[in-house]
């Protein structure tokens, strides 16, 4: 499913109207009854108690009008409090403003923080709200009357509908732009809107219906959005069937390069993930002294000792051993556990501009390109780069805080400056592609904010590479499956507590359940 940005959505808007030739006044009016057939699905009961609508200048508030009068005529009590005159109001959304009246719904202005003022006491009455102040075009702070109402409504503690989206959401980045609506649904018309799959956009939108307004999806191909939610169906189609008469030589061999003093285990789990995703064969290889230890820690895993300039630290003849490990192999993982040795970093750049497989670079192995990045640019193979918020900021020199500000443009940035895919991990994970498309995935939970979660996605995106799946195609499936597990372990063991190890293991039911159309 396409998600859409602002932009994106006005251009659909207008393509519909102006090329499809379907009217302005018929889309408000089909979002109109759309949206009140979800406020009747969750909030029936509560609107007999009497329905406030509280709406702004533009189509937004041109919605709520076609709300208001498709409860009135269904009997419920409801009132709309318009921040503004209406001489104001224009175009569609005077339009259906004006008929307002002949529905019997009462209209109260409240254009200033005065005048919303004295409205409140009648506005605490309302059991249940529809939120029709802002449209999806809001991208900067909320000021004066419009935040004044948004506090207040939030206040209030009540039920709130909001039309498209949550108003004060900025609907690219999913970031309250000052002060926000709280919904406990949305109606959102067409598609859903970036803001709304992303935190903290997730937390304020509540419930997501996307609700049929009309819009042709011929027209939505030509307009060609370039984000889309993941979905199961996409992801089966990715990893499909296993033929009947396969084998360990046609399944694929990984090569994992991890591990340092400290951190065996995320070598270990990269590895044995691969191996629980279905590849065929891995090969570990990691520092000469630590291999003794890889032994012990892994069984179906085949390991191998590389040169080390100190103990379980892998020095510069690392690199011809690992380039010549790679020949025959399918996939190379490499960073997890990697160690920051300076030694280590030195050689990292060479292997990467001289690897003949695809990679995936995680952890460690990103670090090394903290503002270096342009090593990483053009390279000869497909790579797959898995960073979380903070090794994405230091790959772009800047703070973690500043990438979670906004996750899609940093991670599109990033995959498109580079030319590779990226994998920026955190809640609703994203996919981002060399062509500027970005993937929103819908799986996972808070309880994976625990180690060697991001080893274990490491390893399952190799392992499906080394069976043959495309990159990008990889690194959707890997992600989506790694939070199904995940979810799964969170439903059936408890919210958190679980461990990496324990959603690793997981992985095979989750493909079982995906291939059964679970």
């Amino acid at each position: 499913m396409y998600a859409v940005t602002s932009a994106e959505m006005q251009t659909l808007d207008r393509l519909t109207i102006d090329e499809f030739g379907l009217p302005g006044r018929l889309l408000m009016e089909n979002a109109g009854r759309e949206a009140t057939r979800v406020f009747l699905a969750h909030f029936a009961d509560r609107a007999q108690q009497g329905v406030g609508v509280i709406a702004g200048r533009g189509n937004n508030g041109g919605d709520g009008y076609v709300i208001a009068r498709c409860l009135a005529h269904k009997g419920f009590p409801v009132r709309v409090y318009l921040l503004s005159t209406v001489d104001r109001i224009q175009g569609d959304a005077a339009v259906n403003l004006n008929l307002l009246a002949a529905a019997g719904v009462p209209l109260i202005e409240a254009p200033d923080e005065a005048a919303f003022s004295r409205c409140q006491p009648g506005m605490r009455e309302a059991a249940v709200w529809v939120d029709a102040i802002f449209g999806t075009g809001l991208h900067s702070e909320v000021r004066g009357v419009f935040r004044q109402a948004i506090e207040f409504i939030n206040q209030l503690n009540r039920p709130v509908l909001a039309v498209d989206i949550p108003s004060g959401l900025d609907a690219d980045t999913g970031q309250p732009c000052g002060a926000c609506i709280r919904a406990s649904a949305t109606a959102t018309f067409a598609y859903p809107k970036v803001g709304q799959l992303v935190f903290p956009g997730v937390d304020v939108t509540g419930r997501l219906e996307v609700v049929d307004i009309g819009i042709p999806p011929a027209i939505a191909d030509r307009a060609r959005p370039r984000q889309h939610l993941l979905s199961a169906d996409m992801v089966r189609g990715y990893v499909g069937q296993r033929p009947a008469d396969a084998h360990k030589g046609r399944t694929g061999h990984l090569l994992v390069v991890a591990g340092s003093p400290g951190k065996t285990g995320a070598a270990a789990m990269t590895a044995a993930s691969a191996l629980r995703i279905g590849a065929g064969l891995v090969t570990l290889g990691t520092a000469a002294s630590l291999h003794a230890v890889m032994e012990t820690l892994t069984l179906e895993v085949m390991t191998t000792s590389l040169p080390e300039s100190a103990p379980g630290i892998l020095g510069p003849a690392a690199k011809d051993a690992i380039l010549e490990l790679a020949q025959g192999k399918a996939c190379l993982a490499l960073g997890p556990g990697l160690g920051p040795a300076p030694e280590t970093g030195a050689w990292v750049g060479a292997l990467v501009r001289s690897s003949p497989i695809p990679m995936v670079i995680d952890a460690d192995g990103l670090n090394y390109f903290a503002g270096a990045t342009e090593a990483l640019r053009n390279l000869p193979v497909a790579t797959v780069l898995t960073p979380h918020p903070g090794e994405m900021a230091r790959l772009l020199g800047t703070t973690a805080s500043a990438v979670q500000r906004d996750r899609v443009a940093c991670a599109r940035d990033l995959a498109v400056g580079l030319n590779l895919h990226v994998v920026l991990k955190g809640a609703r994970t994203l996919i981002a592609h060399p062509d500027g498309t970005v993937w929103i995935n819908p799986t996972g939970n808070s309880g994976m904010a625990s180690g060697g979660m991001g080893d274990v996605l490491t390893g399952a995106l190799a392992g499906l590479i080394a069976q043959g799946l495309r990159p990008e195609l990889a690194a959707r499936a890997a992600v989506y499956l790694h939070g199904a597990a995940a979810d799964h372990l969170a439903r059936s063991v408890g919210p958190w507590g679980y461990l990496a190890s324990e959603v690793m293991n997981a992985l095979p039911a989750q493909i079982a359940a995906l291939i059964a159309g679970g």
